[in-house]
């Protein structure tokens, strides 16, 4: 069941989603209900600062420091939308092995067409991963 997102952080914020199309911005919404969803249900995370980074919503976890930006965009190319990561972590050579039904873009994102629902159940646990990233790569060198 779905839950509910808190509101925009700012309006800058709410301004990135209301600049793209509908369907694609009904998307962003709820893949931006997703990453609050998860960051509540996933232990350690702490609370989520909601953002812009190079123009685009991006999710941090300042409070904990256990996980990656994780930011959120429709994509140029092809009216799609996108969950991307740092490409210097291997967050998504680890989504590529554990879901290989899902589409990527190199070592930065996973990439969705606006038309099709995505895997929730995927995508919470690859959200779930980006926001423990540092808090399990400490833990593997402590």
């Amino acid at each position: 069941m779905a839950g509910r997102a808190p509101p925009f952080a700012s309006d800058a914020v709410a301004a990135a989603f209301a600049a793209c199309p509908p369907a694609v911005a009904r998307r962003l919404k709820r893949l931006r209900a997703l990453i609050f969803e998860t960051a509540a249900a996933t232990d350690g995370v702490g609370a989520i600062e909601e953002t812009l980074k190079w123009g685009e919503p991006s999710y941090l976890t300042p409070e904990t420091k256990s996980g990656t930006t994780v930011r959120i965009n429709r994509t140029k190319a092809d009216g799609g939308y996108a969950l991307y990561v740092n490409c210097q972590t291997d967050l998504i050579a680890t989504f590529r092995e554990r879901y290989p039904q899902l589409a990527y873009d190199g070592k930065r994102a996973i990439v969705f067409a606006a038309d099709v629902a995505p895997d929730e159940d995927a995508l919470r646990h690859a959200i779930a991963l980006a926001l423990t990233y540092h808090r399990r790569k400490r833990a593997r060198r402590g």
